[in-house]
C-alpha cells in the first residue's frame, strides 16, 4: 500500500514536492508495522531506511538517554538515506506503530532528479550536525 500523500507532505523535507514527485515518493514507500517495545533502529548500527510515522508513538534515545517521543507525522532515518551508515539514535516503538518507509536505493534517483529536494536534504543534515555538536559539546 502506498503512503498517504498528505502524510508525506507534513515532512519539511518533502513539503515542496510537486504532485507528480509526491505520487512517485508515495508509491515507493512501503507500510511497516511494529509492536510495542520493538527496536526499529539501533544507534551505531547501519541502517538503510527512512520512516514516517502514521499511527502510534516511538521514542528516540541517544547514548541510552531518551531525548524525544515521536508521533503521527514525525520521521526518522533521513541520514541513512544518504550514506547507509550508522544510525545516530535508537528508535523504539512506545506503542503499536504503523510507518511508511523507503530505502536509500529507492530514494536516490528521486534526489538526483530534484535539486530542491537535494538542497532540503543538505539543510536537514546541517541541522542534525549542529544538534549533534551541541549534545556532545
Amino acid at each position: 500500500m502506498a503512503a498517504p500523500q498528505e502524510l508525506i507532505q507534513q515532512v519539511p523535507l518533502f513539503s515542496d514536492l510537486n504532485k507528480k514527485e509526491l505520487q512517485g515518493l508515495a508509491s515507493s514507500m512501503k507500510e511497516r508495522t511494529f509492536n510495542e517495545g520493538d527496536t526499529i533502529a539501533v544507534e551505531g548500527q547501519s541502517g538503510v531506511g527512512f520512516f514516517i510515522i502514521d499511527e502510534g508513538e516511538a521514542t528516540i534515545s541517544v547514548k541510552g538517554e531518551e531525548v524525544r517521543t515521536l508521533g503521527h507525522g514525525d520521521h526518522f532515518g533521513e541520514v541513512a538515506l544518504i550514506d547507509d551508515g550508522a544510525r545516530t539514535a535508537t528508535i523504539t516503538a512506545k506503542s503499536p506503530l504503523k510507518c511508511y518507509g523507503i530505502t536509500s536505493w529507492e530514494f536516490r534517483p528521486m534526489v538526483e532528479q530534484n535539486a530542491d529536494l537535494a538542497w532540503k536534504m543538505l539543510q536537514t543534515m546541517a541541522k542534525l550536525l549542529r544538534a549533534s555538536e551541541k549534545r556532545s559539546g
